[in-house]
């Protein structure tokens, strides 16, 4: 009986063999993972724009805030704590679905399989990378012309603040007391009925009623043009007074100029960036942060996920809370050395960043050991 030989034609080996780019493993994580950051990430930025936008919804009822601004501010203060609180939510989402792959063996059958801390890496960051991107673009240009239109909105809507407020069935002050209106109807087309008007000009006192006004604006300023009315105008304790009737009557609104006061965080990097200012080179490494905390988070996060299995999918949300924080406090101390050349430049840039980078490199060695940490280090430079 002849002999039969199995062979198996791998002619380039089994490890040179060619491997997909996108692997079954990868989707399923980075979907999983995008699925849940979305969730995250709009939890965090609800919570944090409504409790900015109560304080903007106070202002709007004093009548600081017209009522066509608060939508658009609501909306820019969300692009703003989307792009600042995306590393908070990233982080929180890798912890949460490789700690619930822990808790379902999932990783274990992953290792089963040949699979170590480079196929975990690989799946995140695929997702990673290109947040990263695209939350420095966030940081660097969305955010900072976010930051510039909202202040502008704010700014004219603080020199106009004269012109809005006047509601039916209540007095309104106006141009620290010297205007007040009383209107006892107002139509949808903002046409108001009977109205009543005091108006103060240095020790003279005026006195209007009249049947319709309408705000109208014309090339020297806004005016209520008041119709069908009579104005009685004098000194108070004398008995010199005018007492006439009109058809037409315009009293001027006042308005507030003052000069726009924009902070460093919308001022657009392109302009940080060439200045040689320290406060300038310090709201630059604040933006810089954000895509940097992207990727050093989630370098963090796949061992801090494996440290306490037994903990369920949240056991160590606790300790990601604390690093976050504590990444967060160091990068504002940071910001603040620099500006107040504490420290120099280049160390708050690298400082907070590689501390962070190190902590991951410990935990990396807690988990599988500092040997196999040396040796793929070894590797990496070997190449």
């Amino acid at each position: 009986m002849g002999e039969t030989r199995l062979e198996a034609n791998w002619t380039k080996g089994y490890k040179m063999g060619r491997r997909k780019l996108v692997t079954v493993l990868d989707k399923m994580v980075a979907l999983d993972l995008l699925r849940t950051l979305l969730a995250v990430w709009s939890v965090i930025v609800v919570i944090i724009v409504s409790r900015q936008f109560i304080r903007i919804l106070d202002r709007a009822v004093e009548g600081q805030v017209s009522n066509q601004t608060l939508m658009t501010v609501l909306g820019l203060k969300t692009i703003i704590a989307s792009a600042a609180f995306l590393p908070a939510a990233l982080f929180m989402a890798v912890l949460m679905v490789l700690g619930r792959m822990y808790r379902d063996q999932e990783m274990s059958a992953v290792a089963s399989a040949g699979g170590g801390a480079g196929t975990v890496y690989r799946s995140i960051f695929l997702l990673v990378f290109p947040l990263s991107v695209l939350s420095a673009g966030l940081s660097f240009y969305v955010s900072p012309w976010a930051e510039a239109m909202m202040e502008e909105l704010m700014h004219q809507d603080k020199e106009s603040a004269d012109l809005r407020g006047i509601a039916a069935g209540k007095f309104s002050e106006y141009s620290q007391g010297d205007l007040v209106f009383y209107v006892e109807k107002i139509d949808d087309d903002k046409t108001m009925h009977e109205v009543f008007v005091q108006h103060r000009q240095g020790d003279r006192l005026a006195i209007i009623n009249a049947e319709v006004g309408r705000l109208r604006d014309l090339p020297d300023g806004r005016y209520i043009v008041l119709e069908n009315g009579e104005r009685i105008q004098g000194q108070p304790g004398t008995v010199n007074y005018v007492l006439e009737q009109f058809t037409e009557y315009a009293v001027r609104m006042e308005t507030k100029e003052s000069a726009a006061n924009f902070g460093k965080e919308s001022v657009a990097s392109g302009t940080l960036a060439s200045s040689g200012q320290i406060n300038d080179i310090a709201e630059l490494q604040r933006r810089f942060s954000i895509p940097m905390g992207i990727v050093l988070l989630s370098f963090i996060a796949v061992p801090l996920a494996q440290m306490s299995p037994r903990g369920g999918v949240y056991g160590n949300m606790l300790v990601g809370f604390l690093i976050y924080f504590s990444y967060g406090n160091f990068i504002r101390v940071s910001q603040s050395w620099v500006m107040n050349q504490t420290i120099p430049a280049w160390l708050g840039v690298f400082g907070v960043n590689t501390l962070l980078l190190l902590i991951g490199g410990v935990l990396l060695a807690r988990l599988y050991g500092w040997q196999w940490l040396v040796m793929k280090v070894r590797e990496k430079v070997g190449k």
